[in-house]
């Protein structure tokens, strides 16, 4: 497995290999949230699920530090999302994007996500330091398109189910096995749901005045017929 090397905020350097992947999905806190999620998802076909939230296993090779991601066609969007990652110097933090094949999520959202590289920021925050005010973070996403760059998510972590219950739902314990990476959920939409030739994602801690970032471009390849 590729070995990803993070940059801790607190100076350390992290060497890590990915063992699991794990999409935390549905993982609002706020009912109405969530169904407002789920509609944005049915209006291009996209199933309800049948729980929530749901968890979707993936290759941990999809974990990707660059800044450049590659997906067929242009029928993919990313979605901010808070990272874990279960090291042996402890919980990690980071910043990513769950990027999507939208064409391909009509008919199996397990396979439109196991499409597209995970891309997530290579400096991360140790989970401790933002334990007791994780319900201050905010997470935003901006889309280019065309040139234009605009607002495409935005809001606090506090919509979301605090990370330590996803860990629990997952794993039925306290800790993830060290290795394990877990995207923990996003925002809903401003405006139109889809492709962009670049997101930058972001999350910001106001308590310590501080702030993880990660831009990416999109390359669509082309497909044949």
């Amino acid at each position: 497995m590729p070995t990803l090397t993070f940059h801790v905020a607190d100076g350390a350097t992290l060497n890590f290999s990915p063992k699991a992947l794990v999409i935390a999905g549905w993982a609002g806190r706020d009912a109405a949230s969530v169904e407002h999620h789920i509609r944005e998802l049915e209006a291009i076909g996209v199933k309800r699920p049948s729980t929530v939230p749901c968890f979707y296993p993936l290759a941990p090779a999809l974990l990707s530090t660059d800044a450049t991601l590659s997906v067929p066609r242009s029928d993919s969007s990313g979605e901010v999302e808070c990272v874990l990652l279960a090291t042996e110097q402890g919980l990690m933090v980071g910043i990513g994007s769950d990027h999507t094949d939208r064409r391909v999520e009509a008919y199996d959202v397990t396979v439109s996500k196991q499409m597209c590289g995970k891309p997530v920021s290579d400096t991360v925050w140790r989970f401790d330091e933002v334990a007791d005010h994780w319900d201050s973070l905010e997470m935003r996403c901006w889309r280019v398109r065309g040139g234009d760059r605009a607002l495409y998510q935005s809001g606090s972590t506090a919509s979301l189910r605090d990370p330590r219950e996803l860990i629990e739902r997952f794993t039925g314990a306290s800790t993830l096995p060290v290795g394990t990476v877990m995207y923990c959920g996003t925002q809903a939409v401003i405006g139109e749901l889809g492709h962009g030739d670049a997101f930058e994602v972001e999350l910001h801690d106001p308590v310590r005045s501080r702030t993880l970032k990660h831009v990416y471009s999109v390359e669509a390849l082309p497909v044949s017929e």
